[in-house]
């Protein structure tokens, strides 16, 4: 598909959101607070295509995002605030600002000195701090992700995977003293602390720690409901069942 062929298509888009912003009552009554909780679900809505592997609802579900972004641009240029040409301009002056290894003389960098690079030019931009970009509002895990992900990039790491390792048997020491204190206050602490550091781990073996308890959220349900149709097809319960027999549905569920 040449350039042309996809102006037109983003261009239709856009005279399509003006017709709906102008005839219809829904699209009417629109504002960024009403849509900010459907924009959360659509990008929820990506990600779950994106690891289901379904291409053709990963294009879709970005659509939906894209209608979004021009909706949002829709409404701040009836007060002329900004409208989506501005948006674009922004994201492209920000890329080129972003990439003076592409755009300017800083040339034969690999892919950690981008990273380190990225994080100190945005604070040339204003930023305090390298984890002032990091949404409140992101789920905990990939929250932990992103500030373990940005401190790594201006050098705050530990030196090699064996440290991290041993920094999560610390930590689960830790949680076990805790616990037998019975201070829930700190036995929470604690376990936040074991979880960052497992998170922490995952990061330095290469795996997207997010993506392989989703994997393991779906590998469960599975076998759950096997076990269920199991039951089911004997027509017994839970309530039932002794725990070695629970556990032989368990292993049967995993064949």
């Amino acid at each position: 598909m040449n350039k042309k062929t996809k102006l037109d298509s983003i261009s239709r888009l856009l005279d399509v959101m003006d017709e709906l912003r102008e005839k219809c009552p829904w699209d009417q009554k629109q504002t960024f607070e009403s849509l900010k909780s459907l924009t959360i679900e659509e990008t929820f809505e990506l990600a779950d295509a994106i690891s289901d592997n379904n291409i053709n609802e990963v294009k879709n579900e970005l659509g939906d995002l894209l209608l979004h972004i021009i909706f949002y641009s829709k409404i701040a240029s009836e007060t002329n605030l900004f409208d989506i040409s501005d948006v674009a301009k922004s994201i492209t002056s920000k890329l080129i600002f972003r990439h003076p290894h592409v755009y300017g003389d800083l040339s034969g960098i690999d892919e950690n000195q981008v990273k380190s690079n990225w994080e100190k030019l945005k604070l040339k931009e204003g930023k305090k701090s390298v984890l002032e970009g990091v949404p409140k509002a992101l789920p905990s895990f990939i929250k932990s992700m992103r500030i373990q992900e940005k401190v790594s990039n201006v050098g705050f790491d530990w030196a090699n995977r064996k440290d991290v390792k041993n920094k999560i048997f610390e930590e689960l020491n830790e949680l076990e003293l805790e616990l037998g204190s019975g201070n829930s206050e700190n036995v929470e602490s604690e376990l936040g602390d074991l979880l960052f550091s497992v998170i922490n781990y995952a990061r330095f073996i290469g795996v997207n720690a997010d993506n392989a308890l989703e994997k393991t959220n779906k590998k469960f349900i599975k076998r759950f409901m096997n076990v269920e149709s199991q039951l089911k097809k004997d027509k017994k319960k839970f309530s039932d069942i002794t725990e070695k027999e629970m556990i032989g549905y368990w292993e049967k569920s995993k064949n």
